[in-house]
């Protein structure tokens, strides 16, 4: 159900928030650009007008999603901190402080869900807008990542041994009988395992890590032969999964590294320090002249650079209305010179290149950073939120916050301008009408 419209006109008898807090803080400028009546009427579809307990205001559930990535926080940290920043506060809408929580984190989980890929897109494309005329720029440049998920590095022995785990907690679930529980014997394994770099412990590890993967097998099937149907049903995507794990060879394509995240992939980009990485591809457009992110999507393939252009200039066009002039690349995007009417460059050797076309081509490597600071300072570093939809709602609000921040550090630089400014005319006014108290005072 929609939540109830608060009546703010007789408040109480305390100042509010626009009484107390300075107006010059990036956050509550940001607060009072911000179209959050987009939001409302974008979202209040996905609640019931009459049935069902009253929600939280939707501009505080925005307001939190973008705080969380603006400021690196988890959903705790971010409901903690709101009870303690009076900033925070009123950005969600209040105008009075609150000492209290405003919503359980988990609601921010079930908020996300609500709302879905294409409700954080509304939230980015509002980054977009207000970033102004800086937004506008033409000329792009473009370049791919790799989002990492939050799994550990996948083994064939880790596999097998949460496979073993599982099965053994749907059989005690299900009071399923087994003949034997392998507890004590996985662990003995697991031991020998461990001494595999002693003298004759090669061998034994070998022998130990197929017998492993044998008990593994072994439960599966004694799992399948003891639910009945309507039980075997509610495990069938499980068991297949377990199945697929334990079929799948070396040389396999679309193999599965994480049990609770089958979806990932497995990226090769180059890096001396890191052979592989293991989540989503995450395709980014960059302005060159001012750095706003105007393009932000996923990809759970393992698609060659120049393949997800055309889905990247799509969702370009949607949030922008528009088509791009240039996108620059790096050489990774070798292939087609041209999608629609934008024109795609690549560096290449060439005697006759324009002064303006390599000054654009080094200027690319301005998306370098960009990237950089929206996986260590707007959470894309590891991916925690869980599927592929996940993986989409987390790049687009990381590039969401990095634009917010932007034009917050906008603001910053013209007060900081503007009162260096005024200091100085006080300054010169006070030396040529010799007034040296004011002088001092400055």
């Amino acid at each position: 159900m929609l939540a109830k419209q608060k009546n703010n006109a007789q408040i109480g008898f305390y100042s509010t928030f626009d009484e107390q807090l300075n107006h010059s803080h990036p956050l509550y400028i940001l607060a009072n650009h911000l179209d959050w009546n987009v939001f409302d009427e974008a979202f209040k579809k996905h609640y019931s007008a009459t049935q069902g307990k009253p929600a939280k205001p939707i501009r505080l559930m925005v307001s939190l999603l973008i705080l969380k990535q603006l400021r690196n926080l988890s959903d705790e940290s971010v409901v903690e901190q709101w009870a303690e920043n009076a900033y925070y506060q009123y950005f969600g809408g209040e105008k009075l402080f609150s000492a209290k929580p405003p919503c359980v984190a988990t609601e921010l989980v079930e908020f996300r869900k609500r709302i879905g890929e294409a409700g954080v897109e509304l939230i980015f494309k509002e980054s977009i807008r207000i970033n102004g005329k800086d937004a506008a720029d033409d000329n792009l440049s473009g370049d791919t990542t790799v989002q990492e998920k939050n799994i550990t590095y996948p083994t064939d022995d880790k596999l097998y041994k949460k496979i073993i785990v599982k099965c053994q907690q749907i059989a005690e679930k299900e009071a399923v009988e087994l003949r034997q529980s392998y507890k004590f014997t996985v662990k003995k394994l697991s031991t020998t395992q461990r001494f595999k770099k002693t003298k004759g412990g090669a061998n034994k590890a070998r022998k130990a890590d197929k017998k492993i993967k044998t008990i593994a097998g072994r439960l599966v099937r004694e799992l399948e032969r003891k639910l009945n149907t309507d039980t075997l049903n509610k495990y069938v995507t499980s068991l297949s999964l377990f199945k697929k794990v334990l079929a799948q060879k070396r040389s396999d394509t679309n193999k599965i590294y994480s049990l609770h995240e089958p979806e990932v992939k497995c990226y090769t980009k180059g890096k001396a320090h890191k052979k592989f990485e293991f989540g989503s591809k995450a395709s980014f457009l960059v302005t060159q002249s001012t750095g706003v992110i105007v393009g932000a999507l996923n990809f759970t393939e393992t698609l060659h650079d120049s393949k997800t252009l055309p889905a990247a200039l799509e969702q370009y066009e949607r949030l922008m209305g528009k088509e791009p002039k240039n996108i620059f690349l790096d050489r990774g995007y070798r292939g087609p010179k041209m999608i629609n009417n934008t024109v795609l460059h690549t560096p290449k050797p060439d005697k006759n290149i324009t002064a303006t076309k390599r000054k654009r081509h080094k200027r690319r490597a301005a998306i370098e950073p960009v990237i950089g600071h929206l996986k260590h300072d707007y959470r894309m570093i590891r991916n925690y939120l869980k599927g592929i939809v996940g993986d989409a709602i987390n790049i687009l609000l990381s590039a969401a916050a990095m634009n917010f921040k932007r034009i917050m550090n906008k603001w910053k630089e013209q007060l900081y301008f503007f009162t260096s400014n005024l200091l100085h005319f006080f300054i010169f006014y006070s030396n040529l009408l010799f007034i040296p108290d004011l002088k001092r005072t400055f």
